[in-house]
């Protein structure tokens, strides 16, 4: 079962995702206004069981970011060896994993556009699988890590490159553009470790593959990203771990390949999904 977060007449639902529609689950769940809400309180399967029993209520929707209320978004950043091999800093895998917050306003949905804003036009893409956290936990053991996770869903990390060197010691400013990235199309429910251990992540650009890789060669592995950041900060349900791009971002080509109006960008896992986005520039 798929679940997402979507608009239709106007109006705001969660629901469930068929091939003929939306199953509209909000109404049936008022305690429970949002996905948030229904990772907080441990009720995937609630929804599940009311969607087997319910047609198709929507065919005309659009996409909304899955989790629009999210309350802290924690990015794990140069996680794949070649990845730090584009910084041509000569350095070896660092003994500790790069982080920084993104904040749910710089996030879209599915079938949306990414916003380019008039200040800078060096958007870019990174591919990633995000995890959704469904059960709280403080210095959680790494045997235990999958424990504490609820569902998967994927995100286009959008970054606008040049903002992200405008201090020395943080990346906030060219991560957090409005509408710069997404996350969707909707969340999936995590049942077993190989829906993570044995993911391939696929980014294209106008159908041409630019990121290609496996979770498997991440340099800090999901369960070792739960076990440190739960080291010191207590994960919560609804948190959002978005956990590490692979090689052939748009800023390491040369010349740099930057999104541009029109451009469509696809990141694929299997079992997951496929999160699509066009690009537009903000009118101003």
């Amino acid at each position: 079962m798929r679940y997402a977060t979507y608009t239709a007449n106007e109006e705001l639902f969660y629901g469930a995702v068929t091939d003929k529609g939306m199953i509209a689950l909000s109404p049936d769940f008022p305690h429970w206004p949002s996905l948030y809400d229904v990772i907080a309180a441990g009720a995937l399967d609630q929804l599940e069981t009311v969607a087997n029993s319910k047609p198709a209520t929507h065919t005309e929707f659009t996409y909304e970011m899955v989790m629009p209320n999210a309350r802290r978004i924690l990015c794990v950043g140069v996680n794949f060896p070649d990845r730090n091999a584009e910084y041509k800093d000569g350095s070896a895998q660092p003994k500790y994993m790069s982080l920084f917050p993104r904040f749910a306003s710089g996030f879209t949905g599915h079938e949306q556009n990414l916003v380019r804003p008039p200040e800078n036009h060096t958007l870019d893409y990174e591919g990633e699988v995000a995890i959704v956290i469904g059960k709280t936990g403080r210095r959680i053991p790494k045997d235990q890590a999958y424990d504490h996770i609820a569902a998967l869903t994927l995100c286009n990390e959008g970054t606008i490159r040049d903002w992200v060197r405008h201090a020395k010691f943080n990346v906030t400013q060219g991560k957090n553009w409005d509408r710069s990235g997404s996350i969707g199309p909707w969340l999936v429910p995590f049942t077993n470790a190989s829906q993570l251990d044995d993911a391939r992540i696929v980014t294209r650009v106008n159908g041409e593959v630019r990121q290609d890789d496996t979770l498997n060669r991440m340099m800090f592995p999901i369960r070792r990203e739960i076990e440190y950041i739960s080291t010191f900060m207590t994960l919560q349900p609804g948190d959002i771990i978005v956990t590490g791009t692979p090689t052939g971002a748009g800023a390491r080509f040369d010349p740099p390949k930057y999104l541009r109006p029109g451009d469509v960008v696809e990141i694929e896992v299997e079992g997951i999904g496929t999160l699509r986005n066009g690009i537009e520039d903000e009118i101003v």
